[in-house]
This record gives structure tokens, C-alpha cells and sequence, in this order.
């Protein structure tokens, strides 16, 4: 049985109706080509499966079509959301989107970064946190003129374009939700201190209270690391607690759920006994039961527009006058579900 032809670039301007330049301007990125047309191409790409033949693109365009992402794996579904949106984001412009993990051992992951940058060529990487901010891994992009976006920074805000979304407000408004429903008695597990998202949704969560002249013993503060078995050691040392609180706020969802195990096994009933409350919607926040009370961060859109970032040149437009010239924020959601309830 022989083998389906591999589409070509005549193909995908066939079914688009445009011309094969039309096609290779949307593929490499080109601004003048309407949207109505791009829609059209991309279309036509997905549907014939069309891959661009990179050695003649990069002859022709003096580029890799490579994309690198670094990330230290702190919180395994926040990485693959971000990677598998990623992956297919760079498919749909004709990258390819290389992963390479930074580990403790720092010296062997900056050698690792080197030879990323030596083999692959890549145009631009994508630094997730806590990578976006480590000064070791800055400095050998920066020493190698490789551009990058970074994913949630906490310091040198001017050093390159970052996405985010409001960290502080999203972990203010979490926890007055569950004000509203009548909790004064709120405990916290802290997220990775070396992340300064971890930070700002602490520091959300305690002007919440705050705001609602409510005082939080210290015992109902716990520190975490954005994995399931600290949030499961926090949470029993809170649940431990002769006056527990009425509800948790986890800083994600790793740590909701297993806030939610270590009820179960002290006998408590979530949400009647106990509300929680996570952070980034992962998939795990549909398959615990009851389904988690979280707030919705748009990882796949970060992953969408850092990459847009990187592949459309915005990086080497912005001005190095204005903060807000690098920062792009996105909006984020709470999502009720089955883990938070009313206080009767």
C-alpha cells in the first residue's frame, strides 16, 4: 500500500485560493497579508497537514525555525498545558518547538541551554518560571543574542517581553470569594517561595482579609511547593489544628487537591466541613472529587502569544522607555465548582 503524497506549498495555495507567495508570507510571519487571508492559509495547513520544508525555508529566511522552552519541573500539569499548546501553536506557523528541562544542578542545565542555543540555532526561547527569572540562564541568552519571552517574571521587568496575568488580584479575589460565602476562618498553603507568582497570591490573599477587617492566625499559613506531597504535608499540619479553618486557599491545584486528600483522611467532608480553592484550572481540577474551585490562568493563551511574540519579530519592536512595552497581561477567571460552599 503506497504511502499518502506529502503536502506541498501548492497544495496549501490550492485550497486556500491565494498564491503559493501568499502562503509563504503567512508561514514566515509577514504582517502585510490581511487576516482574512491568513485565516485561510492556516486553515488550509491544518487541514492538508502541510509541513514546510525548514532546509529551504531557513536558506531562504536566514532563520531556524526552532523555538526553545526551558522550565524546571515544579508543577508537572502547569508545564505539559503550556507545552502541548505550544507545540501546536509553533505547528501552525511552521516552527518547531524544542523542551529542555533546568534542574538543581545549574552548571549542567547552563551547558544544556549552550548547546541548545549551538545545535538548533533557535531564533527565541520561552522561560518559564522560576527559569525566567534565574540570572545564570538571563545571561547566557542574553551573551548568546538569542532573543526570549518570559512567562511570569519577578525581577529586571525591562529585560525582555513577559506575559502574565495579575497574580495579586487573582489570589485577592479567591479569597473574598469565599469571604462572601461567609468563611472567616481561611488558611493558605504558600506556592514555590522561588517563584514570585507564589508571593503575589499570598500577598492577595492577606490583603483580602484585611479588606474585610479579618485576622488570620499565623498556624493557618502553610508553606508549599506547587507539588502534591508538600501541599499534603501542609494541609494536614493546618487540619491538625484543634480550631481549624473553614476553608483553604491552595496557590494551585496540585496542592487544592491534595488538600482535598488530607480531608478525607481526617474524616472531614468537602465542601460542608471544608472548602478549598486552587489555582490554574488543570485538568486534575475536573477528575478529583468534588471538582475544585479554581482560578482559570489562561496557560494555553501565554503559550499562544509568547510564541506569537517570538515568530512575529514583536520582540526586537519594543521600546526600552516604558515598563508596559514589555508586559502583556491576560485575563483570568474564577471557576466555581463542587469544592467551595456557602457557610451554613
Amino acid at each position: 500500500m503506497s504511502k499518502p503524497k506529502r503536502a506541498r506549498i501548492q497544495d496549501v495555495a490550492t485550497r486556500a485560493g491565494v498564491s503559493n507567495m501568499t502562503v509563504s508570507r503567512v508561514l514566515n510571519q509577514d504582517t502585510k497579508v490581511s487576516d482574512a487571508k491568513k485565516r485561510l492559509v492556516l486553515e488550509a495547513v491544518e487541514a492538508l497537514n502541510y509541513r514546510p520544508n525548514v532546509s529551504a525555508r531557513r536558506l531562504a529566511s536566514n532563520k531556524s525555525f526552532f523555538l526553545g522552552l526551558l522550565y524546571f519541573d515544579t508543577d508537572t500539569s502547569y508545564v505539559s498545558k503550556f507545552l502541548l499548546r505550544g507545540l501546536k501553536s509553533c505547528r501552525a506557523s511552521g516552527h518547531h518547538l524544542v523542551a529542555d528541562e533546568i534542574d538543581d544542578n545549574l552548571e549542567r542545565s547552563i551547558e544544556s541551554v549552550k548547546e541548545l542555543i549551538e545545535v538548533t540555532q533557535v531564533d527565541g526561547v520561552i522561560l518559564l518560571p522560576p527559569v525566567c527569572d534565574m540570572p545564570e540562564v538571563l545571561d547566557a541568552l542574553q551573551n548568546a543574542n538569542v532573543p526570549f519571552v518570559r512567562i511570569a517574571p519577578d525581577s529586571q521587568l525591562t529585560l525582555s517581553p513577559y506575559v502574565c496575568i495579575d497574580e495579586y488580584q487573582a489570589g485577592f479575589d479567591i479569597t473574598e470569594l469565599l469571604i462572601k460565602q461567609g468563611h472567616k476562618k481561611i488558611g493558605h498553603i504558600i506556592g514555590n517561595p522561588n517563584q514570585g507568582a507564589s508571593r503575589l497570591r499570598y500577598q492577595g490573599y492577606l490583603d483580602a482579609l484585611r479588606s474585610h477587617q479579618i485576622n488570620v492566625p499565623p498556624e493557618y499559613i502553610e508553606q508549599g511547593y506547587f507539588s502534591y506531597d508538600s501541599g499534603l504535608t501542609a494541609a494536614k499540619k493546618i487540619l491538625e489544628l484543634d480550631d481549624k479553618p473553614t476553608a483553604i486557599f491552595a496557590s494551585n491545584d496540585e496542592m487544592a487537591a491534595a488538600t482535598i486528600a488530607a480531608a478525607h483522611m481526617k474524616h472531614l467532608s468537602v465542601p460542608s466541613q471544608l472548602s478549598v480553592a486552587g489555582f490554574d484550572d488543570a485538568h486534575l481540577a475536573t477528575t478529583i472529587s468534588p471538582h475544585l474551585t479554581t482560578i482559570r490562568q489562561p496557560i494555553q493563551g501565554m503559550a499562544e502569544l509568547a510564541i506569537s511574540i517570538l515568530t512575529s519579530g514583536k520582540h526586537s519592536e519594543i521600546s526600552k522607555n516604558s515598563v508596559n512595552d514589555f508586559r502583556h497581561v491576560l485575563d483570568f477567571e474564577i471557576i466555581e465548582r463542587g469544592s467551595t460552599a456557602v457557610v451554613e
